[in-house]
């Protein structure tokens, strides 16, 4: 046990190492940037459908309900953009609160109720008559707080955040409790679990995250739009790349993230239509061969993976 805690450790300072001195060696701040953030989304993510089994396909809305979150109160009221990014990550949880009662639902009905949840946030943002408050679809512009570098480290932050986040469910009764709920719901309840209680809290944490993850991007990047913080391609991006690595771990959505968004940049921008044949062919060896995500290579090996 304690191996695996001091091994969880060990992969949290390697990444900030490679994060850290990356910029010295790579010119690539906006690559590195994303790079860092889908790794704090894919452990977002992991919180609530590696320990959970609830798939939200919608995820994104928490991601620009986070970016929307942060750019209205700077924009309002002036305040700083590392208070602002807490504000965004707030803003999410909010929007995790008005749809608890998507959590009583399960499998393919959940996933599609959230992702029309996500879409229906997506329109009130972008309509015309919110442009006082959202800008409608005119887009935001916080370039008069831009700063790349300090938005750069910030992400860095809540990506380690995300990582203890998920260390700390691994290690405590709080994340046995969902694997519990996971594996049998009603053996569960028998045992004394909260059910309700500790998967609210569970889809709470998961929506911080994301929210964090899309304030700290709308300082980033200063302009957007709603259909950049509400593109589903992150939901898709984020769900393959935990799918990939392994549900329920540390390392396993980030060797998800860390090997598809590294091909993606290298492969897929320059060769868009032989990257989606690559992807796709991809994909189905995992769900054939790897349904346990490529950690299940290493634990085969015996390797200890946190």
């Amino acid at each position: 046990m304690l191996s695996k805690y001091y091994s969880s450790l060990g992969a949290i300072f390697v990444i900030i190492f490679i994060f850290v001195t990356l910029p010295f060696v790579y010119n690539n701040q906006s690559f590195l940037f994303n790079m860092m953030m889908y790794l704090a989304l894919a452990e977002g993510l992991n919180i609530i459908y590696g320990f959970t089994g609830y798939l939200p396909f919608g995820y994104v809305g928490f991601f620009g309900a986070g970016a929307y979150g942060a750019s209205i109160v700077i924009m309002f009221l002036r305040i700083s953009p590392f208070l602002a990014v807490l504000a965004g990550g707030i803003a999410a949880v909010i929007i995790g609160i008005i749809l608890f009662p998507l959590l009583r639902l399960s499998g393919a009905y959940f996933a599609i109720a959230n992702l029309a949840a996500s879409q229906a946030l997506y329109y009130l943002v972008a309509n015309p008559n919110l442009q006082k408050i959202t800008q409608g679809p005119y887009g935001i512009d916080l370039s008069s707080v831009y700063n790349a570098n300090a938005s750069y480290y910030l992400m860095l932050g809540v990506l380690v955040f995300s990582m203890l986040l998920v260390l700390y469910m691994r290690k405590t009764d709080f994340g046995l409790s969902l694997l519990a709920i996971k594996e049998d719901r009603v053996t569960a309840a028998l045992a004394g679990i909260n059910i309700v209680k500790t998967r609210s809290i569970a889809w709470m944490l998961s929506a911080f995250v994301a929210g964090l993850c899309g304030a700290v991007f709308a300082w980033f990047t200063a302009v957007f739009y709603p259909s950049t913080v509400f593109n589903l391609n992150v939901s898709v991006f984020t769900i393959v790349f935990v799918l990939f690595g392994g549900m329920g771990t540390i390392v396993g959505p980030l060797l998800g993230t860390l090997i598809l968004y590294s091909m993606y940049n290298f492969i897929g921008i320059s060769t868009p239509e032989y990257f989606q044949l690559f992807y796709g062919l991809l994909i189905m060896i995992l769900v054939l061969f790897l349904p346990n995500g490529v950690v299940s290579i290493l634990q085969h090996w015996r390797i200890d993976v946190p």
